[in-house]
C-alpha cells in the first residue's frame, strides 16, 4: 500500500494577518496603477487648455422640419456672431437636432469668414449704407461717449466687432438674418483713415509760435485801428478849422458889402 502523505504536497499554515496583509497590498497596487492611467484634467474655459479667441453670440434660433418619406425630421438652425473686439468679426449658420451642435457649426462656418474692420478712435471713420435684398442698414459716426446706439442684431455685431460708439438706422424687411448680412455688408465698405502721429513737443512748439503771431495780428490790427481813428479825428479837426475859417471869411465879405453899400449911400445924399 501506498501512502497518502507521501504524494500530497506539503502546505503551510498560513495566518489571518499575512492574508489581510496580502490583500492590502493589492488593493494599494491597483490604486496606484488607476492613478496612473486616469490623469485629473484641467479647469480650462476651452478644451486645447487656453481662454477662447472670439466671443460667441446667438442671434436667431429657428426650428425647422424637413417631410421625408419616413415623417417629419425636426432640426434646430442657428445664426451665430463670432468677434473678438478688437476689429475682427463674422457670422455663420448651423443646423443640427441639438442646439450645441448646430452652435458648433455655425461656429466653423463663421470662422472660415473672418474679416479685419478698420476702426478709428472707437467708432467708424465715415457713414456708410448697407444692403441685403430688402434690408437696408445705415451706419453713422458718433463722438466719444454716446455709446452703440443700435437694437438687436446690429446692436451684437457692433459690439462684438470692438466699435464703442455708433449710430444705427435699419429700412426695410426687419429679419434678423438679412440685417446681419446688410451690416456686415456695410462694415465691409468701410475704409481705413490714415492717423497722423506727431510728437508733443512739436505739437506745444506749434501751438506757442501760433499764440505769438496771433497776438502780433492782433496788435497790428490794435495800431491799425487807433492810427485810423486818430487820422479820422484829424481829418475832422480840420474840416471844423476850414469850415470856421470859411465862415469868418464870408462874415468879413459880408461886413465889407455892407460898408460899401453905406458908403454909396452916404455920397449920394451928399451930391
Amino acid at each position: 500500500m501506498t501512502d497518502k502523505t507521501k504524494d500530497s504536497p506539503i502546505t503551510k499554515p498560513t495566518n489571518s494577518k499575512e492574508n489581510a496583509l496580502n490583500k492590502g497590498n493589492s488593493k494599494n497596487f491597483a490604486q496606484k496603477s488607476n492613478a496612473k492611467k486616469t490623469r485629473p484634467r484641467p479647469n480650462m474655459k476651452n478644451d486645447r487648455g487656453g481662454e477662447k479667441e472670439f466671443e460667441e453670440s446667438i442671434l436667431k434660433i429657428n426650428r425647422v422640419t424637413r417631410v421625408t418619406k419616413g415623417g417629419r425630421q425636426m432640426r434646430f438652425r442657428l445664426t451665430v456672431a463670432i468677434g473678438n473686439k478688437k476689429g475682427k468679426i463674422a457670422f455663420g449658420l448651423g443646423k443640427s437636432t441639438e442646439v450645441v451642435l448646430a452652435v458648433k457649426k455655425a461656429v466653423a462656418k463663421a470662422k472660415k469668414n473672418l474679416t479685419t474692420i478698420p476702426i478709428f478712435n472707437g467708432t467708424l471713420a465715415h457713414e456708410v449704407v448697407g444692403n441685403f435684398k430688402a434690408s437696408k442698414v445705415l451706419l453713422f459716426p458718433a463722438p466719444e461717449g454716446k455709446g452703440v446706439i443700435a437694437g438687436g442684431v446690429v446692436r451684437k455685431i457692433l459690439e462684438l466687432a470692438g466699435v464703442k460708439n455708433v449710430l444705427s438706422k435699419i429700412h426695410g424687411s426687419r429679419n434678423r438674418v438679412n440685417i446681419a448680412y446688410a451690416t456686415l455688408d456695410a462694415l465691409f465698405k468701410l475704409q481705413k483713415r490714415p492717423i497722423t502721429k506727431t510728437d508733443p513737443k512739436k505739437e506745444e512748439k506749434d501751438s506757442n509760435e501760433k499764440s505769438i503771431e496771433n497776438f502780433k495780428d492782433e496788435d497790428k490790427k490794435n495800431t491799425k485801428d487807433v492810427k485810423v481813428e486818430n487820422s479820422k479825428i484829424e481829418d475832422k479837426k480840420n474840416t471844423k478849422d476850414v469850415k470856421v475859417e470859411n465862415s469868418k471869411i464870408k462874415k468879413e465879405e459880408v461886413k465889407n458889402d455892407k460898408k460899401k453899400i453905406i458908403d454909396k449911400a452916404k455920397a449920394k445924399k451928399n451930391t
